[in-house]
């Protein structure tokens, strides 16, 4: 008899243009388990269809921040709670 994992509920906020294309500024959910690193989240971002497949249809140019940390694509989600989505800052 095996034990089932429960996934902890993961808050994703949505921020600046992100925030604009999705409609949404933040939303609580049970990641898939399949979805282990920063990569495969944004991917599975544009699998959702409208309006995440539009918001995330460059995901390379998509920010991420584990647990407010930032994250690079191969990065593992692992027990973050909170995962920021945000585009490039630049400075001047």
């Amino acid at each position: 008899m095996t034990a089932e994992v429960t996934r902890p509920v993961v808050l994703l906020r949505y921020l600046a243009w992100l925030r604009e294309k999705t409609g949404i500024g933040e939303e609580r959910l049970v990641l898939p388990v399949e979805i282990t690193t920063v990569a495969e989240l944004l991917s599975w971002q544009v699998s959702r269809g409208h309006p995440f497949d539009q918001a995330f249809q460059k995901s390379e140019a998509i920010r991420v921040a584990l647990d407010r940390v930032h994250a690079k694509p191969g990065s593992p989600i692992g027990g973050a709670r909170e995962i920021a989505f945000f585009p490039p800052v630049t400075g001047g």
